[in-house]
C-alpha cells in the first residue's frame, strides 16, 4: 500500500525494551543477552573455584561416601577411578558454588526488581543455601542407609553386591545433590510469592501434575526400578512441595499492600 501525499509519516519502531532495575531503566534485547552473558560467566566462575576446592578434598570425600558400602569399589577399566574421583570434586564445586549461582539465577529471570525486591533476594541466599545443606543431611542420615540396605541385602541367595564405583557413587551424589536441591525449593516458592510471582491457587490446582512430577524426578534421582527407592524420595518431594503450598501462602501476607488511611 502506498502513502498519499500529506499523510502523516509511518511510526519509528523502537527497539524491544525491557525494564532494566525496577527504577525507569529499560534494557534492549542486547543488554539482556549481554547480562545473561556476565550472568552464565559469573556462575561457571564459581563452579570452577569450588571444583578446585573439591579437588583438594576429594579423597577424605570419597572415603566417606563409601563408608555405607563398607569396602572398596571395583573399577572396571583403567581410567574408572580417576573419572569418579573429578565426578566428586565436581560434586563438592557444585554444593560450595550453589549461593552464587542461585543468585545469579533468580536475578535474571526476575527482571525490575526495585531496591527493596533485590534486598529480599539477597537475603533470601544464606536461608536458600542453608536448606540445601539440610537436604544433603537429610539424604544421607535419612534416605541413603534404608536405600542401600534394601539392595545389599535384596535376594542376597542369588546376587551378591559388588558394585561399580561409578554406579554406586552414581547413585549416592545424584540422591545426595538433588534432595539438596529440592529442599530449596519451598523457600525460593516462599520469596517469589513475597515479591509477588506466585500465588496459593496455581500450585493447589496442580497437585496431580505435582504427583507425576514427583514421580519422574524420583525416577530421575534414583535410576532403580523398585518401588522402596522410589518411594524413598517420592514421599519427601511431596511433602516439600505441600510445604511450598504454605510458605506461599503466608509470602502473600507479606506481599499484601498496606490499605490507606
Amino acid at each position: 500500500m502506498q502513502l498519499q501525499r500529506g499523510s502523516a509519516p509511518a511510526p519509528e519502531i523502537e527497539p524491544a525494551e525491557a525494564v532494566g532495575d525496577g527504577e525507569g531503566a529499560a534494557m534492549s534485547l542486547w543488554d539482556h543477552l549481554d547480562e545473561l552473558r556476565s550472568r552464565l560467566f559469573k556462575a561457571i566462575l564459581a563452579l570452577v573455584l569450588g571444583t578446585l576446592v573439591g579437588v583438594a578434598i576429594a579423597t577424605p570425600v570419597l572415603e566417606f561416601l563409601i563408608q555405607p558400602y563398607g569396602r572398596a569399589l571395583v573399577v572396571l577399566d583403567p581410567t574408572g577411578g580417576v573419572v569418579q574421583y573429578f565426578r566428586v570434586a565436581l560434586l563438592v564445586g557444585g554444593i560450595l558454588s550453589i549461593p552464587m549461582i542461585t543468585y545469579q539465577l533468580l536475578a535474571f529471570i526476575l527482571p525490575g526488581l526495585t531496591s527493596r525486591e533485590k534486598r529480599i533476594l539477597v537475603l533470601s541466599i544464606p536461608p536458600v543455601t542453608l536448606l540445601f545443606l539440610v537436604g544433603v543431611v537429610f539424604a544421607w542420615f535419612i534416605l541413603i542407609p534404608p536405600a542401600l540396605d534394601f539392595l545389599v541385602n535384596f535376594q542376597t541367595d542369588i546376587f551378591r553386591a559388588e558394585w561399580t564405583s561409578d554406579r554406586y557413587l552414581g547413585f549416592v551424589t545424584s540422591l545426595l545433590f538433588w534432595m539438596g536441591v529440592a529442599f530449596e525449593t519451598p523457600l525460593v516458592f516462599f520469596v517469589l510469592s513475597i515479591l509477588g510471582f506466585v500465588t496459593p491457587r496455581p500450585l493447589i490446582q496442580n497437585w496431580r501434575i505435582a504427583i507425576v512430577g514427583a514421580a519422574i524426578a524420583a525416577a530421575i534421582i534414583t535410576p532403580t526400578v523398585d518401588p522402596v527407592n522410589m518411594g524413598l524420595v517420592m514421599g519427601p518431594l511431596l511433602a516439600l512441595y505441600l510445604l511450598s503450598i504454605l510458605l506461599v501462602w503466608i509470602g502473600m501476607r507479606f506481599n499484601r499492600p498496606v490499605p490507606e488511611g
